[in-house]
């Protein structure tokens, strides 16, 4: 349970139905199989000890007795795992039979959740056997021990209180006003649903949507096991479809009409964050008095065997991606088309390196300019080549301005600077960092007094990678009217000139973008080797897809440094060795905290996702703010 993670599993076993000592049988066998392989919440489906599809057999006294009989039976399995297992089964109690959901641990019955919402529509007919489950807490007895039930449990384990659990059964997830969401709001963390939702076509999509989506709205995991083969197939069919998500994202799901059993972690610290920070989500406001039920598991490390994405900001499948990185375009060109109408602006001037950037910059502007029926002359792309000015680079630049018919300028900064330099009494052979942000202060004056002579504005071309980690000079390129690229990570960028140049129809200007892309990543501000650049970045503050990594868990969920680690060893394994990982996260928090005073006078810019580092939205952080925690755990990590 290391870092707030605890591995979870949603089960179908085989069953006959009638058969209370076949399907008790399998059950045990699935609970030490589970065991085996590390799960401490284990989910059956709904009324699995019997069957769901027994029918009118539901009102025969010895299959109930029977199948508490078996429910004991497992109860006792549960001494031989670390775990808490929640399985289904008809329950009696007081003249009336309820479809309860009983969870165990370590031998005892903890209690039984009852079933709030009873289908009798279509082929459903629950009502005819079941009562409507109680909401306050009752007392069954069950031979030599009184068990409580009721849809108001909370299971709350003792040893990481993190991991409350609470439990509904199939039909209520699909009611309007679930259990579930009074359970999350009395603590649970962790919804489990035994369920037994027959099949077709196309349900298997809408159940999944509703798994996910509750899991989103209540911030918190769900599991979800649902009956499979074995049950009757006298008028319908079982899948089997098991599902595991997390904050509205899918972890595991079950192949239909396999019976599998599927694993995996559940973050719960994560949810814990996400819920501290959405202010909307309001604890209590429930009427029911919920009762806390205490059970105990051994605390040890969870091997985690989710996928850990190494680009979190980035969508693994294409099309996915393709719609991300269209819509990203969409957000950025309607924030700079917002601006440029306020003011009434029908000039923009961009700098361009004919790197990454500035490339994204202006093909942002263009289609801005292109939305608002603007003559594209009016953008201003101005060539500034320096000391570390390439051909490469300075090609590309001149080829994709008069591709895209925008205005092209160039102006030489070797001169100016080299005046400044005396100016100043800096010696131009020291390549120092007065040496680079000179050439960079010169450059945005130059792009400044441009837009002040043509009425115009300054787009930034900066990211929110650089920005993370200081990368700019500041009052240099850390300065614009508008940065339309302040809330996109290098690693996505890359993808968004990417999608442009896949979707353009200039084979001209694909192959500029392709070559930019292929270009190494450098603001050339110290002289090229034998033609080629000769400072990448990636280099110097490392890779930056390490850094977006950093980022993204360390803003979006406020996780430790020793926790960014372990997700990035796992997520990045065989590509970079720990050594190095450890080396570059000690670099980004250093560099995040000291830096932060560039952020704190961020020009105006559009959010594009879930983080933004402007001062105005996402990160209110002074820029005096002491590193010195972050850091000190970042060095328990080499002493570990």
């Amino acid at each position: 349970m290391k870092d707030g993670y605890i591995k979870v599993a949603a089960v179908t076993p085989k069953v006959k139905v009638a058969d209370t000592k076949y399907n008790t049988d399998h059950i045990c066998e699935k609970i030490r199989e589970c065991s085996r392989n590390g799960a401490k919440v284990i989910v059956f489906p709904e009324l699995c000890i019997t069957g769901y599809s027994c029918g009118d057999l539901f009102l025969q006294d010895l299959l109930l007795e029977q199948a508490v009989d078996g429910l004991q039976e497992i109860a006792q399995c549960t001494r031989e795992a670390d775990a808490i297992v929640f399985v289904g089964l008809p329950l009696a109690y007081k003249g009336k039979l309820y479809n309860a959901l009983a969870a165990l641990s370590d031998g005892e019955i903890l209690g039984f959740v009852t079933k709030t919402f009873l289908p009798n529509y279509n082929e459903f007919y629950e009502a005819r056997h079941f009562t409507k489950g109680i909401k306050e807490t009752v007392y069954v007895d069950l031979k030599e021990e009184s068990v409580p039930m009721g849809s108001n449990l909370l299971f709350v384990c003792d040893t990481m209180r993190e991991l409350t659990i609470a439990g509904e059964i199939c039909e209520d997830l699909w009611a309007p006003n679930p259990p579930s969401i009074a359970h999350a709001l009395a603590g649970a963390v962790l919804i489990v649903n035994a369920s037994a939702s027959d099949e077709a076509t196309g349900k298997d999509i809408y159940r999944k949507n509703l798994v996910c989506g509750q899991s989103a709205r209540l911030l918190c995991g769900y599991i979800y096991a649902g009956a499979g083969n074995g049950e009757s197939t006298q008028d319908v069919v079982y899948s089997g479809h098991n599902i595991i998500a997390e904050n509205g994202t899918l972890l595991a799901e079950s192949r239909r009409f396999e019976n599998e059993t599927i694993y995996t972690e559940i973050d719960l610290k994560k949810l814990l964050e996400e819920r501290r920070r959405n202010t909307t989500f309001e604890p209590g406001g429930s009427e029911t008095e919920y009762e806390e039920i205490e059970f105990s598991l051994k605390t040890e490390d969870t091997e985690l065997t989710r996928f850990i994405d190494p680009s979190p900001f980035v969508p693994g499948k294409k099309e996915e991606r393709e719609k991300r990185c269209d819509e990203i375009l969409t957000i950025q060109a309607m924030g700079l088309y917002g601006r440029l109408k306020h003011t009434k602006c029908k000039c923009a001037v961009v700098g361009i390196s004919g790197g990454l950037d500035s490339t994204l910059a202006l093909l942002v502007t263009v289609r801005a300019f292109d939305q608002l029926n603007l003559d594209r002359k009016g953008i201003i792309a101005v060539t500034m080549p320096g000391f570390g000015t390439t051909d490469r680079t300075y090609t590309n630049a001149v080829s994709m301005i008069k591709c895209l018919g925008v205005t092209f300028r160039e102006v030489s900064i070797k001169e100016s600077v080299q005046v400044h330099f005396a100016d100043i009494g800096h010696d131009p052979l020291e390549h120092d960092v007065t040496y680079e942000n000179a050439q960079a202060r010169e450059r945005t004056q130059i792009l400044m007094d441009i837009a002040n002579k043509e009425g115009g504005m300054v787009i930034g071309t900066g990211d929110m990678s650089e920005l993370a980690l200081g990368w700019a000079t500041y009052n240099g390129d850390h300065m614009s009217m508008y940065g339309v690229n302040a809330s996109v990570p290098k690693t996505l960028v890359r993808h968004l000139v990417r999608y442009y140049a896949d979707t353009c129809s200039d084979d001209t200007l694909k192959n500029v973008l392709l070559d930019v892309l292929d270009t190494p990543v450098s603001p050339e501000l110290l002289p090229p080797k034998d033609g080629e650049i000769a400072q990448k970045t990636e280099d110097i503050v490392g890779p930056y897809e390490l850094h977006d990594f950093f980022l993204y868990y360390m803003l979006r969920f406020g996780y430790p440094p020793k926790k960014v680690y372990r997700l990035a060893c796992k997520a990045f394994s065989g590509i970079y060795e720990e050594e190095v990982i450890y080396k570059w996260l000690k670099n980004y928090y250093h560099r995040f905290f000291s830096q932060q005073f560039k952020r704190s006078c961020l020009p105006d810019g559009p959010k594009v996702g879930t983080i933004a580092v402007s001062p105005r939205g996402d990160l209110r952080m002074p820029s005096d703010a002491c590193a010195k925690i972050w850091l000190d755990e970042v060095e328990e990590l080499a002493a570990d």
